[in-house]
């Protein structure tokens, strides 16, 4: 094939110009979704540290817990959403409108579930919040959500350890679940577990003692 008078094609310095061009633009890109993944993990420590500070609002005006009806310090005989609901805040933690409100945590197209209760240990149980990826706690948590879990338990205890600290992973449901009135009871003390995809199904934080 002839070259035409005035044509020409590119130089070895041409194209590794381009190359290196290219090269950058996806590594800005990947840098890019990186961002973004950690931005929306910062929202759900966020949205998860407005759950804690909401009870510990509560406590301040009412003094008790939102769901402690007999004031015995202890989580569960009364109910969650009504009193959370009802406290009026300006910045509730809670999901949607007036009269349907939900317990949910939404980030892009994952939801999370978070109750609160008891742990059931043998001192009468400790106070939790869990954090489910359904409202029954029986699914497992995907490889991307535990991402959203390590997050949370680096944000309260400094490290992703599921198997140890105040957040823990644990892989079974807890004992009792009364969704409408966002409270979770756990029959015995979770088992905590190293993350899991597949296998962890909740999220233990014990936001006011430790373990």
């Amino acid at each position: 094939m002839k070259v035409r008078k005035g044509e020409r094609g590119f130089t070895l310095i041409e194209l590794a110009i381009v190359m290196v061009i290219i090269g950058i633009l996806i590594g800005a890109v990947l840098k890019g979704q990186d961002l973004i993944q950690n931005a929306r993990a910062k929202k759900v420590v966020n949205k998860v540290r407005a759950w804690e500070v909401a009870q510990w609002t509560f406590l301040d005006r009412k003094g008790r817990f939102a769901g402690d009806s007999d004031k015995d310090g202890k989580i569960g005989d009364g109910d969650v959403k009504t009193d959370l609901t009802g406290a009026n805040f300006i910045n509730p933690p809670y999901e949607g409108s007036s009269g349907s409100e939900t317990n949910t945590i939404t980030i892009g197209s994952y939801t999370f579930y978070v109750f609160f209760g008891t742990d059931g240990g043998a001192d009468a149980g400790r106070n939790v919040m869990t954090i489910c990826k359904a409202a029954d706690c029986a699914t497992a948590f995907t490889a991307d959500e535990i991402q959203y879990l390590e997050a949370i338990d680096t944000a309260f205890d400094g490290t992703a350890d599921g198997a140890d600290g105040q957040v823990i992973g644990v892989n079974a449901a807890p004992g009792t679940i009364t969704a409408a009135e966002w409270e979770a009871t756990w029959t015995t003390a979770p088992t905590a577990a190293a993350y899991s995809a597949g296998t962890t199904q909740a999220l233990v934080y014990y936001f006011d003692a430790k373990r």
